[in-house]
């Protein structure tokens, strides 16, 4: 279990030594071997007497449920979509890294371990990100023998291309659909153990809180969402891979359905939740048009490979992009970057969009975008080229924009994309309660103040299938559960207050739409906790963010009942936590008195704009503990300790 002291603590406190991450001794290159090897074993005709639940079936859902149901345990899978091949893992366009150098170009695992840990800023476990670097190969042989279609060179092998924060050709690639093609790898495994018999999928269903007996982790309560019936599911372990927060903004380039509810959820049962303050802005985005919008589009980060970013030298120029030649133009990542180009990273590329755009020289009716232009590439490769890279993100953006990208520049600008952090978990995923493992983008692990792209695909598949199988085992070996079933009264305690809850929602019979006060909330964070944040802004974030709150119980508007398909009354429950946890985001932020990665303080930048980092004082995880609806919660720390790797000033000139 994971070694957490509960003694009382002062509310509002911030706390040291709570948190046990399990790290093992030994070489770094070591860690995970020893750590397999000194985990306890459940025998094969053993396992048949677990359940598990695995809420969520994106990557890292579906793999670890067809993992664990081949190993031999009972697996029941949870997703409120239709369909579990419909989790928002389908939509990631651009790859998936891994350290195979195929291209012989220098990559290694110490490489791609290393432009993980600097592209987080310095901000994540050593440990983890390094076996994350080294079950990668793993992946992509894992994902060939399921038959995932990766484009491939003309010889026949894997291709490669190049993502930002890495000189080296290391992300495989299914042209723009890369996470579809994944995600029905680990689907058609998901579906073989359906058949036979070890896995069962729950759709349509959302979980609406965890069920603890003993202070483990035994069940979940979820609603059904086309009945409306909430119902009760027993098991020995919890696998929470319900993906991230980003939605709290609004308008991000999440699919609507994304929410925070389940890991809120689980924040409230004990499970700390770390770093919320780490969001990620992804720099190729379709801009905002109109107030009419409910998401943003995604423009996968692989554009930038042959795309060339740019504004024009002139403030304010109106100019059509054809008319202003090639030298009243301002390439401006490759002047500022020239080591890296287009190529840096996200936190970087959109910081210096962002400043082009507020100093005048951005483009679009708002002045809120900038070109992406592929007219030297069409003109070096020919346009069947890069058409067979990119064709469906060009007819993408041409159906949205009715501008053709072959022709003309596609115009883009940051939007909120990832978020890094997430519940709390231990080098075993474990978080603070015993038996409830987070996976994926939903726990805080790997990726530190930034991700960089092609890696979420990777820690999602690195957690399902290689990390969890073998630490889950470990948990259920090493304790004495006693059999329990949703006859436990504790079932029924927790099914009576999330019914409570849809209760009181319905109840409120107000004249305010539920999208109104999400899309008010979005404004709130975008203004005061997106690109840039300052403590002024911070704080009035959270004031405003408790007026709207109080507002919503009170005037919140939801059309008809809780006994059967209401979409309103779904998007309520969400928006409620959502209210509730954008406050711990902004919380977190104001706490967080340095820049970092996603994380920029205007009060704490170089004079060239540059993100600065304060390691004497905030070389560490913040890790929030609920302490009640009325009280602070405590901000316990998780210092980071670099034994490979020297901090350093990230640099990509």
């Amino acid at each position: 279990m994971s070694d957490v002291d509960r003694s009382p603590i002062t509310s509002g406190e911030v706390n040291q030594g709570r948190l046990n991450s399990r790290i093992p001794d030994g070489p770094l290159a070591e860690k995970w071997d020893r750590c397999k090897n000194e985990l306890k074993l459940i025998s094969p005709n053993n396992k048949r007497k677990y359940d598990i639940i695995v809420v969520g079936s994106g990557l890292a859902g579906a793999s670890a449920a067809a993992s664990l149901a081949e190993l031999g345990y009972r697996v029941k899978v949870f997703c409120f979509q239709d369909s579990a091949r419909r989790a928002h893992s389908i939509a990631a366009q651009g790859g998936i890294n891994a350290a195979k150098n195929y291209p012989n170009d220098g990559d290694s695992a110490y490489r791609l371990f290393y432009d993980t840990i600097k592209g987080g800023d310095f901000r994540s476990r050593e440990a983890n990100v390094y076996r994350l670097a080294q079950v990668s190969s793993n992946i992509i042989d894992q994902c060939v023998a399921q038959g995932v279609p990766f484009a491939r060179e003309y010889g026949g092998l894997l291709a490669n291309r190049t993502f930002g924060g890495a000189q080296v050709s290391r992300t495989f690639y299914c042209r723009g659909q890369t996470g579809q093609q994944l995600l029905l790898g680990a689907y058609s495994g998901l579906m073989r153990q359906v058949a036979g018999g070890n896995a069962k999928v729950y759709s349509r269903r959302e979980m609406l809180d965890l069920v603890t007996i003993d202070g483990v982790a035994r069940g979940i309560v979820c609603r059904d969402l086309v009945t409306g019936e909430i119902e009760s599911h027993a098991a020995h372990a919890v696998l929470l891979c319900t993906g991230g927060y980003g939605n709290t903004y609004y308008l991000s380039t999440n699919a609507k359905g994304c929410n925070v509810t389940a890991a809120w959820r689980c924040y409230k049962r004990g499970a700390f939740f770390a770093n919320p303050c780490y969001t990620q802005i992804h720099p190729t985005c379709i801009p905002v048009k109109g107030d009419y919008q409910s998401k943003l589009t995604l423009m996968s980060e692989s554009l930038r490979n042959d795309g060339r970013v740019w504004v024009p030298k002139k403030e304010h120029d109106l100019r059509p992009p054809s008319e202003i030649p090639d030298e009243d133009r301002d390439y401006y990542l490759e002047r500022r970057y020239p080591a890296f180009g287009n190529m840096v990273p996200r936190d970087v590329a959109s910081r210096a969009a962002k400043e082009r755009c507020d100093s005048g020289f951005g483009v679009n009716e708002t002045g809120k975008a900038v070109y992406l232009d592929f007219k030297r590439a069409i003109q070096e490769q020919g346009e069947e080229k890069i058409r067979s890279k990119y064709g469906n993100l060009f007819h993408m953006y041409e159906k949205i924009t009715d501008e053709n990208p072959y022709q003309v520049p596609m115009r883009i600008y940051p939007a909120v994309h990832y978020t890094m952090g997430g519940l709390w978990v231990d080098y075993h995923l474990e978080s603070t309660i015993p038996g409830l493992f987070v996976l994926g983008e939903a726990n805080f692990s790997d990726h530190g103040a930034n991700r960089l792209g092609a890696s979420a695909l990777m820690q999602g598949l690195a957690d399902g299938y290689f990390v969890v199988p073998y630490t889950v085992g470990h948990h259920l070996a090493s304790r004495e559960l006693k059999a329990v079933t949703t006859a436990h009264p504790q079932f029924d305690v927790v099914k009576n207050e999330a019914q409570d809850r849809i209760n009181r929602l319905l109840s409120v019979n107000g004249n305010r739409s539920v999208q109104s006060f999400h899309r008010s909330l979005g404004e709130i964070m975008w203004n005061q906790c997106g690109m840039a944040r300052n403590a002024a802004g911070l704080q009035l974030a959270m004031d405003q963010i408790r007026a709207l709150r109080e507002e919503f119980w009170s005037h919140v508007h939801i059309p008809g009942s809780g006994i059967d398909f209401n979409q309103q009354l779904e998007q309520a429950g969400r928006v409620a936590d959502f209210l509730e946890f954008g406050e711990l985001l902004a919380r977190d932020a104001l706490m967080r008195e340095e820049s970092c990665g996603g994380h920029f303080r205007e009060e704490h930048q170089t004079a060239e704009g540059e993100a600065r980092r304060d390691d004497e004082h905030f070389a560490h995880v913040a890790a929030w503990e609920f302490q009640g609806p009325d009280a602070a919660p405590v901000r316990h720390v998780e210092p980071l300790s670099f034994e490979t790797i020297h901090m350093s000033t990230r640099s990509y000139k």
